[in-house]
This record gives structure tokens, C-alpha cells and sequence, in this order.
């Protein structure tokens, strides 16, 4: 069933409605109530244009398999299509809920433009009068223009993933601050392949504080702070970060650049103080910066004042002066820890580097299991494969088997019969995959040999194999 389904959504990617339209009825031939192979015919017949076929048909999926994202994101596409935005920002909400990797910004931002951003989670049912789903967990992945927050939004009641029911006139929900937002992230390291000692690194600094409160402070120490994670792209600095809060079972709030910029002087300072005003509020929380060196960028850099206003901003929230940041841990990730205000880096603030290096042997062969898992692979020899994936980043052996998975594919299309990815096949693709990861060792070896006086960057010349001059 699974590689029947896998390959009805490949003639699907590939706009081949009548033989996915085949696939997808012979698996419910099989398993009548599959509704991944339900969700596929609606979708079809939403593509023939035939939507009222298609919301009947959605309909019945969604309340037979309520945890099924995909019906719901399809929901919300035919609801925004019959302009029914409240509805569909409903539908979408639902779908996030069940599964937070349904986010998809693109359907957000138009079901947004259509009038569906402001609404809350009681919203009320179309013409057709069809009930709307009553969700009352946080809005997911929405951003919303400053202008538009009132009085009377901060001091309604929301459920429990937009702050609490019942919560303070001070109090704010997701949906003033336009977050992507895990209540209780699905990752945890187990889901991480390798970095042993990262692992180490973050059980000691972060968990075991956070888990151990009482303890801790017992020697003075409070759990939270912020810890800088560096290194080359694509090796889980963001994955780790997730895991972490996965780990201590806390708030993952992942704030983006274009969630705290505003065209408006003195609009970014306030909506970053309101994310770690939200995280205060939420605590044990985790804040994710990624890339926050464009954040956090050396002040001797900037010339605009607007620039240098908003790392002073950044700066007063992590030393948490008028507001405490206990139970708040802060990760930022970048790819160059040496464009960063040296400010940040000093006791109290981002204090703790953590590098995090590309995969050895073990740590590769143990991602290129998590990566198969799913996938119809066949005479796979994971350590064989991460032998010849030397120096590669996890989302560059990610790319060995996209590569190959679309062969795979292709093939599967042109005979009609399921082909599985090979272990030949893999290895033949990780041989035209080059790593990414090589470039940055060459722009960090420069720092680490030349600008590297406060020894910040001697894990990566111990990982280069080079002596400190």
C-alpha cells in the first residue's frame, strides 16, 4: 500500500491525472478508508475543477480522520477558492495543529490578503452553512502588520497555545506576533543522527539546568541564558536547536528575520520585545534566531541608526535588566559567528559557542538511516554509503537521496511498476553531490588562524587538525 500511494503521488507531481486517478483508486480498492488515498481523489477533482465534488468529498475526510493535515490544508484551499477566508483560515489552523510541518506561508499569505487574517479561531460558517472547525489553539505561521493590533485583542481569552485561557490583559497569543510556533515539538535527539558531543555539550549547558532547577540555583546558577550555535550550513544547527526544546519538552518559538523587520522607526524594537515578552510569559521556553548574525550584526558595520537601534534593542531583552529570563533559553544559529557584534558574545548573552561540525563516519551513517527511513530502498549498506559521503553536511546526503529517489521515479513512471532506489544508485548520485561544507572551512580557517585571539574559534582548528599560532 505505501509504495502504491507513493507512486500515485508521483503521477501527481507529475500532473498525470488519469494514471495517478488509477493509483489512487486501486489503494482504496484495498484499504477503502485510506485517507491519504481519499485526499488524493478530491484533490484531482479539485484540479478538474470540479470543487463541489471535491469539498463533499473533503468533507467526509476530514471527519472520519480529523488528524489527517493534508485534508484539512486541501479544505482550506477550496474554502479560500469559494472566498470563504475565515473559513479557510479555520481549515488551515486545523492542519497545522495535527501536523506543524503542514505550515505553508504561500496558502497563508493569500488566505490572509482575502480577509482571513484577523478573524479568530470561532469563526462562523459560510452560506452553505457548513459548521467551521472550532479551533482554539494559537494562529501558526501568520504575520500580522503592527497597525493592525487593537486594544481589544490584548485582552481576549485564547486557548491554551495562544497563552492560556483566561490569560492576562498583558498577555499576548501567536497571533499578535505572526511566529511559527511548536507547542510541544515531535524532535527530540533520538531523531538527530550523530553529534555525540554536541549532544553533551547542550545536556550539561542547557538541559541539565532547565531539568534541575532547584538544584542549580542551589549553586547560584539559573537555568535559560543564551547559547550561539556555528558552523557550516546544512550540518542541524536548526535541527538541534528543535530538538533541544524536544528534549525538555518546552515552548520552540522560531523567530525569522522578516518577523521582527518593519519599514516603521521603532516597530522592529517593539515587536522583538513582545516575542521575548511572549517567551517570559511561556517559560520553559526556547527563542530560535537562525541566521542571527544578520540580526546581530557589528554595529561598526551598520551606518543607519535604525540598524544599530535594534541590536541595542537586541541586547537590553538578553540581558533581561527590567524583566527576568529565567526559564528563557536562547539559541541563535549562524554560519558567521565572526559578523557578529563582539557585544553579543560577552558573559550574560550569547556566552556559550557551541560549533557544530559536519558528520563523521558513525554520525553519517546513522543520518543516511533516518533519511531512508520511508523510502522503498533496497540492498541499502548505510556505512558503505557514508564512506563515500566524506566532509558532506546532513542536507548534502539529504541530497544524494532526492537525487536518486527522482531517478527512481522517473523510471517508475515510464514502466508503470514500482522501482526502489538502489544502494548502486545512491552511491553513483553521492559521487556528483560536491560538500558544501568545504567552502566554509575555508573562510573559517582564515578567521580561526588570523582573528582568533580570544580562542573562540579553536574548535575549528582542532577540527581542521591545526595547531594554534
Amino acid at each position: 500500500m505505501p509504495l502504491l500511494l507513493l507512486l500515485a503521488q508521483g503521477q501527481l507531481d507529475a500532473f498525470a491525472l488519469e494514471e495517478a486517478k488509477a493509483y489512487f483508486s486501486r489503494a482504496l480498492e484495498l484499504e477503502p478508508e485510506n485517507a491519504v488515498a481519499r485526499t488524493g481523489l478530491a484533490t484531482l477533482l479539485e484540479l478538474e475543477g470540479k470543487t463541489s465534488e471535491a469539498v463533499l468529498r473533503i468533507e467526509q475526510v476530514c471527519a472520519q480522520s480529523p488528524g489527517h493535515a493534508p485534508a484539512w490544508v486541501l479544505r482550506a484551499r477550496l474554502a479560500l477558492a469559494e472566498e470563504s477566508a475565515e473559513e479557510a483560515r479555520a481549515y488551515y489552523e486545523r492542519a497545522v495543529a495535527a501536523d506543524p510541518t503542514a505550515v505553508d506561508p504561500e496558502l497563508l499569505k493569500r488566505i490572509v490578503s482575502a480577509g482571513g487574517g484577523t478573524g479568530r479561531s470561532k469563526a462562523q460558517g459560510g452560506d452553505r452553512g457548513r459548521a467551521v472547525p472550532q479551533w482554539d489553539g494559537g494562529w501558526a505561521g501568520g504575520a500580522l502588520d503592527p497597525d493592525e493590533w487593537d486594544e481589544e485583542d490584548e485582552t481576549d481569552d485564547y486557548g491554551e497555545g495562544g497563552g492560556g485561557a483566561g490569560r492576562g490583559a498583558n498577555e499576548m497569543s501567536l497571533d499578535d506576533l505572526g511566529l511559527e510556533f511548536v507547542a510541544r515539538t515531535d524532535v527530540d535527539f533520538s531523531r538527530v543522527g550523530g553529534m555525540a558531543s554536541v549532544k553533551d555539550d547542550i545536556r550539561m549547558k542547557i538541559l541539565y539546568p532547565m531539568q534541575n532547577k532547584d538544584l542549580f540555583a542551589a549553586y547560584g546558577k539559573k537555568a535559560g541564558g543564551g547559547v550561539l550555535l556555528y558552523g557550516p550550513p546544512g550540518c542541524g544547527k536548526t535541527l538541534i536547536s528543535r530538538a533541544t526544546a524536544g528534549e525538555i519538552k518546552a515552548n520552540f518559538l522560531s523567530v525569522g528575520l522578516h518577523q521582527i523587520l518593519d519599514m516603521w522607526i521603532g516597530n522592529s524594537e517593539k515587536q522583538l520585545h513582545r516575542i521575548f515578552e511572549y517567551a517570559r510569559q511561556h517559560a520553559p521556553a526556547v527563542l530560535f534566531f537562525d541566521e542571527v548574525d544578520a540580526l546581530a550584526a557589528d554595529r561598526k558595520d551598520l551606518r543607519a541608526s535604525a540598524g544599530r537601534t535594534l541590536i541595542n534593542q537586541f541586547l537590553a531583552e538578553l540581558d533581561g535588566h527590567d524583566d527576568n529570563n529565567d526559564g528563557v533559553l536562547v539559541l541563535g544559529a549562524t554560519n558567521a559567528p565572526w559578523h557578529l557584534d563582539s557585544a553579543f558574545l560577552r558573559p550574560g548573552r550569547f556566552d556559550r559557542l557551541l560549533f557544530v561540525p559536519p558528520p563523521d563516519l558513525e554520525a553519517r551513517a546513522e543520518i543516511v538511516g533516518i533519511v531512508a527511513e520511508g523510502k522503498p530502498v533496497a540492498g541499502l549498506d548505510a556505512k558503505a554509503l557514508a564512506k563515500r559521503c566524506k566532509d558532506f553536511s546532513g542536507a548534502d546526503i539529504s541530497a544524494v537521496f532526492e537525487g536518486a529517489t527522482e531517478e527512481a521515479l522517473a523510471e517508475a513512471m515510464r514502466t508503470g511498476k514500482m522501482v526502489p532506489i538502489t544502494g548502486k544508485a545512491l552511491a553513483k548520485r553521492a559521487g556528483m553531490v560536491k560538500p558544501s561544507t568545504r567552502r566554509w572551512f575555508e573562510s573559517a580557517k582564515n578567521y580561526a588562524l588570523y582573528a582568533n585571539q580570544s580562542g573562540f574559534y579553536d574548535d575549528v582548528l582542532e577540527f581542521l587538525g591545526i595547531q594554534k599560532p
